[in-house]
Formats: structure tokens, C-alpha cells, sequence
């Protein structure tokens, strides 16, 4: 049975005394929640204070990024060590926000991938199409490559530690939200490219999460839905009561 997983993706928000306040509102709010993880994915800066902040609750703290490689001249990267020693559990690879601005590409996602994995964290592979493409038609193609791309390599016995975001890129922080039905499509594409990959009962056990706007207001919506299986969520986890609300829902 897969679980849900509810996914907070702070981007380039809160300093560390923000996080460590904005932790302690949540804690009680969504203590007791068993029926699906619960993780914070903050600014490299925050982890320290996220980590100590989350001791003792049921709070799992990721990264927004990794570098591939172990070490080296790569000024401004964060190593997938670096953050296991750091107490980081999750880390989110291949954001839209990541690939439009900072170059990410398939086969970087992949690279990332593959060393988070081999680290031993948990991989949030973000995958979406834009509005253009999706008025084109390719939203299945797009959706299908970017999945197989980001996977190649992987084990089906690492698969365990994947969970793929549909994170439409023409619904992410504008406002607009894919339909409950769009997102229940979007996540079966991607469920389908991992069964064309690793067969179905690695499909049928993948956490495919949604990830375009997901809110208080259409998490119920959006959760009831056969193929999506948590949030990845932006505007709304920097809200310790409109997070809570989405936890809530995921029970």
C-alpha cells in the first residue's frame, strides 16, 4: 500500500530563527498524523536549526537540492553527505524553479538522482510540462521522458526511496491549480513510465505526488484521487495551520 507523503518546499524563504518558530507552531498540529509522512524541504541555510527544531516529532526534514558529485570545485554546491550528516532525510531534485533558472537539465535531475539514492536519502524527482506543451498535446510524451530519464539507472530495489512530484509548471506558484481529474492524469502518466520501467508492482507501490498549488482549500480534492499520493507544497507550507490542514486531509 503506497503512502502519502505531505512535502513542504520552502524555496528561498525563512532564516533559520524563522524556521525553528515556524517548526515548533507545527509540531502539535500535526502530531498523531499516521497515515502519511510529513516533510519539511528548507533552504541549506535553515537545515541545522530544522533538524534540531524537529527532534522528537513526526517532522522529516529534506533539502531543496544535491549536487552529483562527492566533492570538489563546485562552489555553492551541497554534497549528498554533506546532508546526510546534516540530518537530512528528503531531498527535492529537478524543481521547474531549478530547471528554468539554474540550468537543470534531464540528464543533471538523473545525476542528482542517482547520488542521493546512493546516499541513502529519499528522492523527490520533480517532473512537468509547461502550458505550451500541454496545449500541444504532449503532456503524456513530456511527462513519460522526463520520468524515464530521471530514472535511468535506478534500481527497482532503490525505487523504494523515489517519490515523483507532477508539478505542472503552468500551475505553480500563478494560482491555477490542474483540475482533480488533470492531476489524477498527470500522476498516472508518470505511474505508467514507471511500470513501463520496473514493472507494475514497482508502479503500484511509487509515491506519485501532485505538485501545482496544492492548499487547504483542494487538498481533499486533490488527495481523493486514485494516483495522487501526497503534495509537494510551496506557498502553503510557510502556513503551519494551511499545512496542517493539508496533513489533515491526507488522513
Amino acid at each position: 500500500m503506497r503512502r502519502y507523503v505531505i512535502a513542504g518546499n520552502w524555496k528561498m524563504n525563512m532564516t533559520p530563527n524563522g524556521a525553528k518558530a515556524l517548526i515548533n507552531e507545527m509540531k502539535p498540529l500535526v502530531a498523531g498524523k499516521d497515515n502519511c509522512d510529513v516533510v519539511l524541504c528548507v533552504p541549506a541555510i535553515d537545515i541545522p536549526a530544522a533538524v534540531e527544531a524537529a527532534k522528537g516529532s513526526n517532522i522529516k526534514i529534506g533539502a531543496e537540492n544535491v549536487h552529483f558529485k562527492a566533492s570538489g570545485a563546485y562552489t555553492g554546491e551541497i554534497s549528498a553527505e554533506m546532508l546526510c550528516e546534516a540530518g537530512v532525510e528528503y531531498v527535492v531534485i529537478g524543481h521547474s524553479e531549478r530547471r528554468q533558472y539554474f540550468g537543470e537539465t534531464d540528464q543533471t535531475v538523473n545525476l542528482r538522482t542517482l547520488a542521493a539514492l546512493n546516499a541513502g536519502l529519499k528522492a523527490i524527482v520533480c517532473v512537468g510540462e509547461t502550458l505550451e506543451q500541454r496545449e500541444l498535446g504532449y503532456t503524456e510524451t513530456l511527462l513519460k521522458f522526463q520520468t524515464k530519464m530521471a530514472l535511468t539507472n535506478v534500481t527497482a530495489e532503490q525505487m523504494k526511496n523515489v517519490i515523483i512530484a507532477y508539478e505542472p509548471v503552468w500551475a505553480i506558484g500563478t494560482g491555477v491549480t490542474a483540475t482533480a481529474d488533470q492531476a489524477d492524469e498527470g500522476n498516472g502518466y508518470v505511474r505508467a513510465a514507471v511500470a513501463e520501467m520496473f514493472g507494475a508492482e514497482v508502479a503500484e507501490a511509487t509515491t506519485v505526488q501532485y505538485g501545482g498549488s496544492m492548499n487547504d482549500k483542494n487538498a481533499a480534492e486533490l488527495l481523493s484521487k486514485e494516483n495522487v499520493d501526497g503534495g509537494l507544497i510551496g506557498g502553503a507550507s510557510l502556513k503551519s495551520a494551511a499545512f496542517a490542514a493539508i496533513v489533515e486531509a491526507a488522513q
